[in-house]
């Protein structure tokens, strides 16, 4: 068995592999093996790999599995101690490793951690998908050092230092292959979004640690390439949140916090629609809360295995006061100025 496999999913991301997997492997590859799972690609991915990268392992699956789904299926087949999740549009830097590794070596009730991830765009600021380390506050809204909702702050040290956080980014996901399965993985239902915020709780409940390490660092693509807004986008991360909360919220706080989540969601739908006149991502929300309704009952046994397995009910990486009244009301806008 080997210690580490860098696993990049890929769907027709020919040009991103191009572009950036030469620093994975000149980085990485003394320390780990790099993977690429194809998802059933109709690019040129899977030939560009073998000719230009023949030193990658290739995984071939037999269709789009999504985010979720993808990396179970490509996970399934590699034995390592650690996964490292990584996105394809990731430049990863000298030494990147080490500390994440040396961390996880050293601390056995850490599950999983992440790099600090900045903008490939612009250096000196934090990139969207995960900052320097994930929290979630008591209604469900996810948010990171470095970005709340679409505030991205500058990196100017602020965040610099290793953080116990609620969830880890996907984007660059270093986890002990241990713990990844004995939660079940990430949950394929989801397809995208929220996947690892929900793999992470369901660890967290089980009191495994998540940290966030500054002195590893990654630059990322990510929402440079992504349009603003994006129908579809918006209906995973809302079916896939409330989905996620349903699963991991504790029995005392479960209905109180779909209450407001029913208002909240809908007021967000008729905002997005009056304000910014954009009709799809209004559709979208609604159907969103119809799947949640209808799919539902297709998680009462996941519920019910996740809440067995709670050591506690409160955890410090899961902010009890509202973002929304926060960042709208109070207006803080940086995670420095939330309160404790």
């Amino acid at each position: 068995m080997e210690k580490l496999a860098i696993v990049i999913l890929n769907w027709n991301g020919s040009k991103m592999l191009s572009a950036y997997l030469p620093s994975v492997l000149q980085y990485s590859q003394d320390e780990a093996t790099v993977y690429v799972a194809d998802n059933a690609s109709t690019d040129d991915s899977l030939a560009m790999l073998r000719t230009h990268f023949p030193q990658v392992r290739l995984i071939e699956l037999e269709k789009n599995w999504g985010f979720a789904e993808g990396y179970n299926k490509a996970l399934h087949q590699i034995e390592a101690d650690y996964y490292l999740l990584l996105n394809s549009d990731i430049e990863v830097t000298h030494h990147w490793l080490t500390p994440m590794l040396e961390l996880l070596d050293a601390h056995q009730d850490i599950a999983a951690c992440q790099p600090k991830l900045l903008s490939i765009y612009d250096r000196d600021a934090f990139e969207y998908a995960g900052a320097s380390g994930g929290f979630i506050d008591r209604l469900g809204y996810p948010f990171c050092r470095g970005r709340i909702f679409e505030t991205v702050e500058r990196d100017n040290g602020q965040y610099d230092h290793q953080t116990d956080c609620h969830w880890a980014t996907g984007a660059a996901l270093l986890i002990r292959s241990k713990d990844y399965w004995e939660v079940g993985g990430l949950d394929g239902r989801f397809f995208a979004h929220n996947e690892e915020i929900d793999l992470c709780w369901r660890l967290r409940i089980r009191e495994r640690r998540i940290v966030c390490v500054p002195d590893s660092y990654v630059y990322h693509v990510g929402g440079g390439t992504l349009p603003k807004s994006n129908p579809m986008k918006t209906f995973l991360n809302f079916r896939n949140n409330l989905t996620m909360l349903y699963k991991c919220l504790p029995e005392e706080e479960l209905q109180a916090v779909m209450r407001w989540r029913w208002w909240l969601d809908y007021l967000a739908a008729w905002e997005t629609l009056i304000l910014n006149r954009n009709l799809g991502d209004f559709k979208a929300i609604y159907r969103a809360r119809r799947a949640f309704k209808q799919w539902r009952k297709d998680f009462e046994a996941d519920r019910k295995t996740i809440q067995a397995s709670r050591v506690a009910n409160k955890k410090p990486e899961r902010k009890m006061f509202s973002l929304l009244w926060q960042y709208y009301v109070k207006g803080r806008k940086t995670f420095s100025t939330l309160p404790e």
